[in-house]
């Protein structure tokens, strides 16, 4: 059997850099802003399941949030304003995923790929936990923005502001507690955090 190049690749994340557009003080890569939304969709998993009577797992959760910009280490990554000019754009950007995860998806050995199969491609029965993961994504975009503000970049000014409507109409209570309870940190140097 020849070797699995399936790792090799998901290593390469750490080469695929967010905010292309965009003048960054901190450059971000999909590896470290995956981990982020992980632990994001994590808490906020635990806090629909705590505090608004949610039922779902939140391991399963941190792991579609692990995977969940994998196919970029093939496709790169594709700046939102392109990728949502149109929503012709958006459906061709979304058919290029899908062939992105299927190429990974073959490149791990045929009795894994079952277990596999629900992490690179979205499956019904986990259209909660995804919604979950798209609002730890924004969440995670708009706390880069913070940063950046904070570090004096005002080029991430208007994201932010756009960010934080969108995130502000998902109207999802554990996204409401999340941006209550965590998100002011964001803005603070370490000194203050102490």
């Amino acid at each position: 059997m020849p070797n699995s190049h399936f790792f090799a690749y998901l290593s390469r994340m750490k080469f695929i850099h967010r905010w292309g557009l965009m003048r960054n003080t901190q450059v971000e890569n999909i590896q470290e802003h995956s981990l982020q939304v992980a632990m994001i969709a994590h808490a906020l998993a635990l806090i629909r399941n705590r505090l608004f009577g949610g039922s779902l797992d939140p391991e399963r959760v941190t792991v579609l949030a692990v995977f969940h910009e994998v196919s970029e280490v093939i496709t790169g990554d594709f700046p939102s304003p392109l990728k949502y000019f149109n929503p012709e754009i958006s459906r061709a950007y979304s058919a290029i995923e899908q062939i992105a995860s299927r190429k990974l998806w073959d490149m791990i050995p045929r009795e894994l790929q079952p277990d596999y199969r629900s992490v690179l491609f979205r499956e019904a029965g986990d259209a909660d936990a995804w919604e979950l993961v798209k609002a730890a994504d924004k969440i995670s975009a708009y706390t880069k923005c913070l940063e950046e503000l904070k570090a004096g970049n005002q080029e991430f000014a208007k994201a932010k502001d756009s960010l934080e409507r969108e995130i502000a109409e998902l109207g999802q209570p554990e996204v409401d507690y999340f941006m209550r309870e965590f998100v002011y940190s964001f803005t603070l140097a370490l000194d203050e955090l102490n």
